[in-house]
């Protein structure tokens, strides 16, 4: 086990140290040795399970391999944690920044700095090993250079501390959440004035915020009163203040500071002549009523204040529950299931008991008693709130008590919902960073864009089933793939939206109800002519038009909001009700979990929790969770497919988790993938990734629009995921090297060109580009059979080394033409095309002489028909039977190879070779 130990009473730059180290060294975990500093501990209120941080009491000493020091080198500041250094083979290193004199750790490993901040030294070393942050992992690291260089004012700060900070704004670093919690000093000359003005303070809660408002008088104006009003607005916890400042009778200044969005202090100063920022500004006029001024400018203040949102709008409905005796390792695998950091534990009755956290349970885990009841570790009472919950009384709540999770109970006592910090973040800051972008996204009506860009009978269908979704009090959102393309066509300028199906979730059910399937069957009795298909394992089903419909083609998959968790890598995933932020978090990447909602009043309102349409501005495909590609690594190739198909990059944290997943051994081979024993058997039971939801991703990736610079479709997709390794889910020795390029080259332009395919007309291009990729691969029929592709495929890829053999053999036999042709027209036409692409891509002159040949074959020398036909055979006095049969083929054979060119010589060499009886 590694651990990283924060000094006692942690300030934000050992916090920040701990994180990046964290990063540094994958799966070290952060222990805090006693105690906070109040900013960090608020901080840490919303931000504790972004990090990876335990409680000393779940370490074991004796467990411990490599412990790491950071921001000290003094035993007495680590507490009891200090008796940890003293175990038997633990490695200790140290980062630190104070070198004023050496302490008493002794390091194997120490890197002390004449820096600002000790998290200065880890920005260095995570920048040269180009590792990737996260904005909450940046913001910590930023807190701590502005706390241990005063915001870069110290004299101690250095470039070196600059450059760090800079680095991490461009990581994405939290401006707001930096102002919120970084301190900078007070003069002394202006303490007492602070004094003076927390003493006179007047302030009030309106609409949940705290508004606070001073008047200060002075004879002579009083300069650094900006950092003392940031400084009061801190110390009084005002979300919003106004300090006045009169001097020289007359003259009044006026600082004003806001943290509540939708409220502009420069807007409220603008009519007296001021400037600023929405959250701070100031102004110096002239009034002989200073406090009456002071009273009108906080009365126009609280009416700028907008209606916080409540408990009931910021809540996750329903909640996840569990009994009181359900053990802690049931309630652990609940957490793992649906991705939560706590459960609220009811009674049979319903009343709500208490609530248990990951960290509860993972301290139970660690001392052995995964067989006990969650009653035992649960926290009680619980503090909760209601629905009208204001979301500042919600925020104070959570950092009086430094809880993570608030349930929400209704009047009648019944738990309605919880909010979570995750809740509260989306609301207070946006982590992303904002970024100038190509491809701006659209302000206007979205509801009247999508109506524009639909068909007539398309836009209808909508109305029609959020007319019945409003019937029985469900909400209905149109999801995925037509929100993002809806986003794009109308920043491109597209005037219409090309969509071959909908993907619609229906939500505000209860649990037990599939109403997506209530509401498919209810569209089917409008749409009597289309075919409905019920999943209920998935609580979905899908409409689909015949070839009869004005809507011929198209479909609707309808499902209940529901939450997936996969209980192995690769496998299926099991499914539940749940809400609708739950369902888009299931899906694959941020672009694709936009949802619109389409029933009334809030109709065309856009939900993105994940930065959906921020990563649409910056052209990114980001993964929304770490180990989606490792629960199913079909979504590698939908990953490069989408990259592919919108001109986007991979995110760089979501190229670094394909890696992971690729190189973590668990899709190494087919083998291991399918899992069957080497040179295995096709009746054993595989995994699904290598089945349907591959060989599909294959086919849509193969299918993708030939671009300028490509000699095929999917070119580009091939070649990204050949350099990312994916191609290894097939088999490890499928390579996209310029030989696979050639055949695919090849059977792109032949197979659409070969003439008189008839019974071969409808074999897909793509099976056939797939078939191309995989040929010479010793395991290409194994290949086929998982991925599906139908036993007559993979008999053709079993005896194509034998039918490459044959041919070989023939061709050195130099036999005449009517061989070759007698030889390949028993071979299916796509294995023809295969073995062409196979001799294309060896370039020798031999293997060009074979293409040679074989084109022949397909464009001529199989079409040509003899001079005679069975009719005139009897009128030459042949009888009919099979004779006449075997009398044509050779007669054909005879033209191939030049011994009949028309009909007088046909008739000669059959009167010939073929005495009449």
């Amino acid at each position: 086990m590694d651990v990283v130990l924060c000094h006692q009473v942690a300030d934000f730059d050992t916090l920040g140290a701990a994180v990046g180290l964290t990063r540094l060294y994958p799966g070290t975990k952060i222990v805090l040795t006693g105690g906070t500093h109040p900013k960090v501990r608020e901080f840490l209120a919303y931000h504790r399970d972004e990090y990876p941080l335990i409680e000393a009491r779940a370490v074991n000493p004796s467990q411990l391999r490599q412990i790491w020091v950071v921001d000290t080198q003094w035993r007495r500041q680590l507490g009891q944690a200090a008796g940890w250094l003293d175990q038997p083979h633990v490695q200790i290193g140290l980062y630190d920044h104070h070198l004023e004199t050496a302490g008493d750790i002794v390091p194997q490993q120490q890197w002390l700095e004449p820096v600002g901040a000790t998290s200065t030294i880890l920005c260095e070393q995570l920048q040269a090993k180009k590792i990737t942050l996260s904005p909450t992992e940046a913001t910590v690291l930023a807190l701590g250079i502005h706390a241990d260089t005063g915001s870069l004012t110290f004299e101690q700060t250095t470039v070196r501390d600059v450059q760090a900070l800079a680095w991490l704004l461009q990581e994405g670093a939290n401006q707001r959440a930096i102002a919120t919690y970084s301190e900078a000093g007070l003069s002394a000359d202006l303490q007492p004035y602070l004094r003076q003005a927390w003493a006179k303070l007047q302030q009030v809660v309106h609409q949940g915020y705290r508004l606070g408002w001073v008047l200060l008088h002075t004879a002579e104006y009083l300069p650094g009163l900006s950092r003392l009003t940031t400084q009061l607005a801190d110390l009084s916890e005002c979300d919003a203040l106004l300090l006045g400042h009169q001097y020289r009778q007359h003259h009044l200044a006026i600082i004003a500071r806001s943290q509540i969005s939708n409220v502009n202090v420069a807007h409220l100063l603008a009519p007296l002549g001021g400037g600023g920022h929405a959250q701070a500004a100031a102004v110096t006029i002239t009034t002989d009523n200073p406090e009456a001024l002071l009273q009108e400018l906080f009365t126009a203040l609280k009416a700028q204040i907008p209606h916080p949102p409540t408990a009931a709008e910021l809540m996750s409905a329903p909640v996840r529950t569990v009994r009181p005796e359900t053990s802690v390792a049931d309630a652990h695998r609940i957490l793992l299931r649906y991705g939560h950091s706590g459960l609220s534990v009811v009674s049979a009755e319903g009343e709500l008991q208490g609530i248990i956290s990951r960290r509860d349970l993972d301290v139970a885990l660690h001392h052995g008693f995964a067989h006990a009841p969650v009653k035992g570790y649960m926290k009680a009472p619980v503090h909760t709130i209601s629905p009208t919950t204001p979301l500042p009384q919600i925020q104070a709540l959570m950092v009086q008590y430094d809880i993570g999770r608030l349930p929400v109970v209704n009047d009648q006592g019944e738990l309605v919902g919880i909010v979570t910090r995750t809740d509260v973040l989306r609301h207070l800051y946006a982590l992303r960073r904002e970024t100038e972008t190509a491809c701006p996204l659209p302000t206007l009506n979205l509801y009247e864009a999508l109506q524009q860009r639909l068909p007539g009978q398309l836009w209808v269908l909508l109305q029609r089933a959020a007319a019945i979704a409003k019937e029985h009090a469900w909400q209905l959102y149109l999801v995925g793939g037509a929100v993002r393309d809806l986003l794009l066509a109308i920043a491109q300028g597209n005037s219409s939206l090309p969509t071959r199906e909908f993907d619609l979730v229906v939500d505000g059910v209860q649990q037990e109800e599939a109403a997506g399937v209530h509401l498919a069957q209810a569209l089917h009795d409008l749409y009597p002519e289309t075919d409905l298909q019920i999943y209920g394992q998935f609580q979905t089903a899908a409409l689909h038009w015949p070839k009869t419909s004005p809507l011929t083609g198209f479909a609707v998959d309808i499902a209940t909001a529901r939450s997936e968790f996969y209980p192995y890598p690769a496998a299926h995933p099991e499914v539940a009700a749940s809400s609708i932020r739950q369902d888009l978090y299931r899906r694959d990447f941020t672009i694709n979990a936009l949802a619109m909602r389409l029933t009334p009043p809030r109709h065309g309102e856009i939900l993105d929790f994940f930065g959906g349409q921020e990563d649409l501005q910056r052209r990114l495909i980001r993964v929304l969770h770490p180990n989606s590609f490792i629960e199913d690594p079909t979504r590698i190739f939908r990953a490069v497919r989408f990259a592919v198909r919108l001109g986007f990059d991979l995110e760089p944290q979501t190229r670094q988790y394909i890696e992971y997943a690729l190189t973590s051994g668990v899709f190494a081979t087919r083998d291991r993938l399918s899992g069957a024993p080497r040179g295995g058997d096709r009746s054993t039971s595989k995994r699904p990734s290598l089945q349907s939801r591959l060989r599909n991703e294959l086919r849509h990736i193969l299918e993708l629009p030939l671009a300028p610079t490509e000699h095929f479709g999917g070119e580009r997709a091939l070649t990204m995921l050949a350099a990312l390794g994916a191609l290894e889910c097939l088999d490890r020795q499928v390579t996209f090297d310029e030989a696979a390029k050639e055949r695919l080259k090849l059977v792109w332009e032949w197979w659409p060109e070969v003439p008189e395919r008839r019974q071969w007309q409808t074999f897909p291009l793509w099976e056939l580009e797939l078939l191309a990729l995989i040929v010479t691969v010793p395991t290409a029929g194994a290949i086929a059979h998982q991925l599906q592709l139908g036993e007559q495929i993979c008999g053709w890829l079993d005896t194509f080394p034998n039918f490459q053999e044959e041919w070989q053999t023939l061709r050195q036999s130099q036999q005449p033409r009517s061989c070759y042709c007698n030889f390949l027209e028993h071979q299916p036409l796509p294995l023809i095309v295969l073995l062409a692409a196979v001799q294309q891509a060896k370039g020798s002159e031999a293997a060009l002489l074979d293409v040679t040949l074989l084109r022949q074959y397909l464009w001529q020398w199989r079409l040509q028909k003899p001079p005679l036909n069975g009719y005139d055979l009897q009128q030459l006095g042949y009888a009919r039977g099979p004779q006449l049969r075997h009398i044509l083929l050779a007669l054909r054979s005879a033209m191939l190879d030049g011994l009949v060119s028309d009909r007088p010589s046909a008739i000669a060499y059959v009167e010939a070779h073929f005495p009449r009886s």
